[in-house]
């Protein structure tokens, strides 16, 4: 078991659960984890400077650590390659588990096939991929599948935004492409398990309490095949007495998802024997156990469900979290689907006016910075909880004033997380090690954010943005930094200012300015990481519109970037 701030892999052995666990030092910061149990090694993707490490399971040894991109959650090993998921950049990147040596990205580009869903038309305005939320491989049918919401889609003609179309994918890594994108349409896909002798795919939607049915062979077969590979949709009820968002009359009709959405399947594992799969419930605290023996028929069952956590002590709070994560609607849009745990969730071309490509922003902490969205456009978390919640289930149905007053309840308490810059008291270090292995002073850095650097004119303390006084809320600025991202411009509304972010928790975000330019590239027609320390990137480009890095010696720069990041 791995803990993103506990510092350590635990190791049960699970033939004597009385014995009290091992534990393997670890990084901070782990998201992912992948087990080797033949050569006793555990790969683990941190997301504090964003490196996967191979670390010994005897005694924590670190054997290679290398850098990936942004934000590393998914993994999974297969024969000497290690794939590794991108929850900002979308792409799967290969590692060889041996010695860390990076291979190459798998990411859909122009032309992927989309099969069903909303995008599958605009297939030639791909322009990359969006966050892979689970990964399984298939040693039967040489592929890797992967859930997400679909290819991201970019700037186009008719204007169609967001593009958000949750399905599988399907990857070939000799090749290093994605083959085709299967795409349901509505919900969030999220966990995924595969029978490979029976060659089924079990895929949960968290957006819509459900578990797909799929048959693998008919995905990696054809675009026409794969159209045909649901074999069955699972609703996974909840248990009796669960409270609901809203009327139970108002769900499951005019096109609106079901009471099952209250359930929230998120993690599948199959028994040995195929027959059964179990479903982790994140909303209920529960496990539903199912018979699968007949699944290939369409007859899987919910057998019985297993309390795990008591979820009701804090009732409102986990109404606010079913709001957050479900479709109710049925759009393929939810809270969760741009803003990941809370979190960024890459570059969107959306509807925000002007319209072009943003990067999604965090939520993290925002409970502090309003007003939201860029220019401002609403004034609190609960009109934002009202504005969006209507918008992404396109008004059907508006939500209530108690549906408002639980999802903007759950938003405000998404707290910004530890800062791994700081010592363990949250005081500032120091010196500190900045991603690309520079040092920085904070103490000097702040002497010169306040003064030569002139950053605080625009993200003052204590939340580093305007936006953290009614006097100076929701002012558009234009600082000289680069307005959109050079893809198809054209269909992109090119408007000069944006709303100064707050830079609290800065060092987790990726990538920088709304405008998503400060670690993206251009490269033909689709999206390239261009660097993994946008921070840095963002300081060698600001001219003197925008604090006045350029008259900052190279030191100097080392000593600002040290304070930013500990904020």
């Amino acid at each position: 078991v791995a803990h993103q701030w506990g510092g350590g892999l635990w190791l049960y052995a699970l033939d004597a659960p009385e014995r009290k666990a091992r534990v393997v030092p670890t990084p901070t910061g782990v998201w992912g984890l992948a087990v080797d149990a033949a050569q006793g090694v555990a790969f683990v993707a941190e997301h504090v400077h964003d490196k996967v490490h191979a670390l010994s399971l005897e005694d924590g040894r670190e054997k290679w650590a290398h850098e990936v991109d942004p934000n590393p959650r998914e993994m999974v090993l297969w024969n000497q390659l290690l794939m590794v998921g991108s929850l900002q950049t979308g792409q799967v990147v290969l590692l060889d588990n041996r010695n860390g040596r990076e291979l190459a990205p798998v990411v859909p580009g122009p032309g992927v096939p989309i099969v069903g869903g909303p995008t599958e038309a605009f297939s030639a305005q791909v322009m990359g991929g969006k966050a892979p939320r689970a990964l399984v491989r298939s040693e039967r049918l040489k592929r890797l599948f992967m859930s997400s919401l679909g290819p991201n889609v970019g700037p186009n003609a008719q204007r169609m935004e967001v593009s958000a179309n949750s399905g599988v994918a399907v990857l070939d890594l000799d090749r290093q492409e994605v083959v085709r994108h299967l795409g349901f349409g509505a919900g969030v896909t999220e966990g995924l398990a595969l029978d490979d002798r029976a060659g089924l795919l079990y895929a949960a939607d968290v957006g819509l309490g459900q578990v797909r049915v799929l048959d693998a062979a008919a995905l990696v077969k054809s675009d026409a095949a794969a159209r045909k590979a649901v074999l069955q949709t699972l609703p996974v009820p909840p248990p009796e007495g669960t409270p609901w968002i809203r009327p139970a009359e108002d769900l499951g009709t005019q096109g609106r998802a079901g009471l099952e959405l209250h359930s929230g399947p998120r993690s599948l594992a199959l028994s040995p024997d195929g027959r059964t799969l179990y479903v982790l419930n994140r909303f209920t605290g529960t496990v539903a156990v199912v018979d699968v023996s007949e699944a290939r028929a369409g007859k899987s069952r919910v057998v019985r469900q297993w309390p795990v956590v008591d979820v009701r002590s804090r009732e409102q709070r986990r109404l606010g979290q079913v709001l957050y994560f479900t479709d109710v609607g049925r759009t393929g849009m939810s809270c969760d689907a741009c803003h990941i745990e809370g979190h960024t969730g890459g570059v969107f071309f959306e509807k925000t006016r002007p319209m072009r490509i943003y990067r999604s922003t965090t939520a993290l902490g925002s409970r502090d910075t309003p007003p939201y969205f860029t220019p401002a456009s609403t004034r609190s978390l609960a009109e934002t909880a009202e504005t969006v919640g209507g918008r992404n289930r396109y008004h059907n149905p508006d939500p209530l004033p108690s549906e408002v007053e639980a999802l903007a309840l759950y938003t405000s308490l998404l707290s910004t997380p530890p800062n791994p810059y700081r010592g363990a008291d949250g005081a500032p270090l120091e010196t500190v090690t900045m991603p690309d292995g520079k040092t920085g002073h904070p103490a000097k850095g702040l002497a010169l954010f306040e003064g030569k650097g002139r950053c605080a004119a625009c993200h003052p303390a204590p939340l580093f943005t305007l936006d953290q006084d009614p006097a100076t809320r929701g002012q558009y600025l234009d600082v000289g930094t680069p307005i959109a991202l050079e893809l198809r411009p054209e269909q992109q509304q090119l408007v000069k200012g944006a709303a100064p972010p707050s830079l609290v928790g800065t060092w987790d975000v990726w990538p920088l300015l709304t405008s998503a330019t400060m670690g993206y590239a251009v490269q033909g027609d689709r999206l390239v990481a261009a660097a993994r320390f946008p921070l840095r990137m963002l300081l060698e480009y600001s001219g003197p519109e925008h604090g006045n890095a350029q008259a900052l010696t190279p030191e100097e720069r080392d000593d600002l970037l040290a304070y930013l990041l500990t904020l």
